[in-house]
């Protein structure tokens, strides 16, 4: 029984050394591939910054940096609409980087199509933009840190046996409530974007909006590279979108690439 637990620990042993020794390796490995292709993008080879970024993401995972630097390769080699693509998942991830808004509405300025939304109902816009504050990690934050003030408030309010601290306590507690439920509710929503994108980037130079899921389908209108829709339904090879102006229709979905 002895060797049976001596055996069990050197094999933990073993997995934890194996975990230390490689887990830094592939930071480093991360690193020096972000630092190849920064230097590749200062020194104007966009198409190998592009190669090495894309490497990055295939290797490591989603990162809201490497989707930025993406953008802003793909945008000096002047193919906008995977520079959109890119600008709007770096979004996805940190919705409140102004950088890559401001990347973004550049870019945007150079697609053909100027699509003018619909009002919005101003508390909707109002929730929408407080949302993009902050990310779905601060907002978690945000949401554990008011839950322990408000327990904090909940013991002084119970126990102190003075008024003042007591009256503190339950207003200081009524508004870690409100930032609590804000909180969850916009990490919520965020968590709900980043799990069900339904929003995409028109890749084709031109594609005509059909009607109907066929090419019989009447024609509707036609849009150009870069433009965003929502992605309504899909059937077989085709997807009812969106426009942020209302316009409806369907077109084949090998034409836009889901953010």
């Amino acid at each position: 029984m002895k060797y049976i637990k001596d055996m069990k620990s050197f094999r933990f042993t073993l997995i934890l050394y194996i975990s230390f020794l490689f887990f830094p390796l592939s930071v480093f490995g991360q690193e020096g591939d972000m630092k190849e292709a920064e230097s590749a993008y200062n020194g104007g080879d966009y198409e190998k910054a592009i190669s090495i970024y894309e490497g990055v993401l295939k290797n490591y995972g989603e990162s809201p940096e490497v989707y930025y630097n993406l953008g802003n390769a793909y945008y000096k080699s002047n193919k906008i609409a995977p520079a959109i693509l890119y600008y709007e998942k770096a979004l996805v991830l940190h919705p409140e980087d102004k950088d890559t808004r401001f990347n973004l509405q550049i870019a945007k300025g150079k697609t053909v199509d100027k699509i003018e939304p619909i009002g919005e109902f101003f508390l909707s816009k109002w929730f929408k933009s407080v949302q993009n504050a902050a990310n779905i990690d601060t907002w978690g934050i945000l949401g554990i840190s008011s839950f322990l003030f408000l327990i904090v408030c909940l013991s002084l309010f119970f126990f102190s046996p003075k008024i003042l601290i007591k009256k503190i306590s339950f207003y200081v507690g009524i508004l870690s409530i409100i930032i609590l439920i804000f909180s969850n509710v916009f990490a919520s929503a965020q968590k709900d974007e980043m799990e069900n994108r339904s929003s995409a980037i028109v890749f084709a130079a031109t594609v005509t909006v059909k009607s109907s899921p066929d090419e019989s389908g009447t024609d509707l209108f036609v849009l150009h590279e870069g433009t965003k829709v929502s992605i309504k339904s899909t059937l077989g090879e085709w997807s009812e979108i969106e426009l942020e102006d209302g316009n409806v229709g369907w077109l084949q979905s090998k034409n836009i690439e889901k953010i």
